[in-house]
């Protein structure tokens, strides 16, 4: 069981990016990625239930990134729009292997699997 994340990189304030997190060995039930700056404790971005599509965002990215799945690939996706400077930090996916409502599914604790990161710097 893998996680492979990507799509990082360095942008200018306002651009967008889309990481990808290619899941293989298995299908989870809910993914999601969280982040982490520097001198910072991890924190939820983002997740979405394989089954049904049920999406969670935290209230600093919401409106501006976009979680999405594609079951063919097992990859999800997350598409960052407006970034911004606060937005810095390395990006990590995870998975678990049941469907979380919102109380669990912005919890690190609930996911057993995880990526290697990938770091998204934002200049301003």
């Amino acid at each position: 069981v893998q996680l492979q994340a990507s799509g990082g990189g360095l942008v200018q304030a306002g651009d967008s990016l889309r990481l990808s997190c290619a899941a293989s060995g298995r299908t989870f039930g809910t993914y999601a990625w969280f982040r982490q700056a520097p001198g910072k404790e991890r924190e939820f971005v983002s997740a979405i239930r394989w089954s049904g599509g049920t999406t969670y965002y935290a209230d600093s990215v919401k409106g501006r990134f976009t979680i999405t799945k594609d079951n063919a690939k097992n990859t999800v996706y997350l598409q960052m729009n407006s970034l911004k400077p606060e937005d810095t930090a390395i990006y990590y996916c995870a998975a678990n292997a049941y469907g979380a409502i919102m109380s669990s599914a912005k919890m690190s604790s609930t996911y057993a699997y995880w990526g290697q990161g990938t770091q998204v710097t934002v200049s301003s």
